[in-house]
């Protein structure tokens, strides 16, 4: 009965094991990741758009016009 007992703690602390090494494990980088990491200075052509985008908006927001008139 005792061997039973051991063997189940044992089975089971390899199971939380395993999975706790399976959680900390960095993920597999794929391609569109790695070129990410390797240029990361190289910005994509829609990020300055939506940069302008926003600098418009605020440009035109109510509180960007009620500081400038202070």
């Amino acid at each position: 009965m005792t061997s039973k007992i051991v063997r189940t703690v044992l089975v089971a602390a390899a199971a939380v094991a395993a999975l706790s090494v399976a959680a900390c494990q960095k993920p597999v980088a794929t391609e569109e990741t790695a070129a990410s990491e390797m240029a990361p200075e190289a910005a994509p052509a829609d990020a300055t758009d939506s940069s302008a985008v926003v600098d418009a908006a605020v440009a035109a927001s109510p509180t960007a016009e009620a500081s400038a008139a202070s």
